[in-house]
């Protein structure tokens, strides 16, 4: 029996090969298009997503999973494990860490800890992978929440905007609404560090974008984790992943796709770059 399980969500886009080599049950989010509503990752593939963007019509909206799905999650765990940690995206950007809180609470088990990882996509994934890392070397769920506690703030995401509608639809990032007008002139070069999204440039082409996002990630310093993200745009994530070879190695860089749930709020076509700042 192992000691301590490791979740997540599915806005967490920890690839498949990751979530099975290491063992990490991840929850999958509500992706709804009109009235119909459709598990992330499961009843509805990425092909099928961004074939229903292509064809117009409503646009998707998201929900977490059910506050009882969750919890019969932890029960199910609990039957196979010692401890839980429970690893979710910025409480201040989406409500899946207080149904995680809401699920814990029903199950009123201690064995339960949830880490607000202030972060989004594999910003949140990196804590998932490096908690369940920990786990099979047998840390203990103090060492392990100790550890993720102290690289939250090491975490950094940064995303170049193909279609800033879609992220102004989700109403969470203030600043948005100011660049209205200027949506088809500008691909916006954004930062999420501490629950905050933070406009850092505006830039007139699509290649420059990617320039500057290897460029700006390249400035944050050594990079202890790091993977290329992009909403149907691998070619794209791939130049970019080339481009930051230079300050670590390509084979150090994971090419990620990101889900149903993340492409509803950043849109198609946004690339970014998902890192764990090194240990000074």
């Amino acid at each position: 029996m192992p000691r301590v399980c490791v979740v997540t969500d599915s806005t967490a886009d920890v690839p498949k090969p990751l979530v099975d080599e290491l063992g990490i049950t991840v929850v999958p989010c509500c992706v709804h298009f009109g009235q119909e509503t459709f598990l992330d990752g499961v009843d509805l593939s990425r092909e099928q997503f961004h074939a229903r963007l292509a064809s117009g019509g409503r646009p998707p909206t998201t929900s977490p999973p059910p506050v009882g799905y969750i919890a019969n999650v932890y029960r199910q765990l609990a039957k196979q494990a010692d401890q839980i940690i429970s690893i979710h995206p910025a409480s201040n950007l989406s409500s899946l860490f207080n149904a995680a809180r809401l699920a814990s609470e029903m199950i009123a088990d201690d064995r339960i800890v949830l880490i607000d990882s202030t972060q989004a996509s594999m910003g949140t994934g990196w804590l998932a992978v490096l908690a369940a890392r920990a786990a099979r070397l047998g840390h203990s769920l103090d060492e392990i929440e100790a550890m993720l506690r102290a690289t939250v703030p090491r975490l950094r995401l940064v995303a170049i905007i193909d279609d800033l509608q879609f992220m102004r639809r989700s109403g969470r990032v203030r600043w948005v609404e100011a660049l209205v007008g200027s949506f088809l002139r500008i691909k916006p070069v954004v930062m999420l560090k501490d629950g905050q999204v933070n406009l850092l440039e505006r830039v007139r082409t699509r290649k420059s974008a990617i320039e500057r996002l290897a460029a700006v990630t390249a400035a944050l310093g050594p990079l202890q984790e790091v993977a290329a993200l992009h909403a149907n745009a691998a070619q794209e994530a791939e130049q970019a992943a080339r481009m930051l070879a230079a300050m670590c190695a390509r084979e150090q860089i994971q090419i990620v796709e990101a889900g149903t749930t993340m492409t509803s709020h950043a849109g198609p076509r946004a690339v970014a770059f998902a890192c764990v700042l090194a240990e000074h």
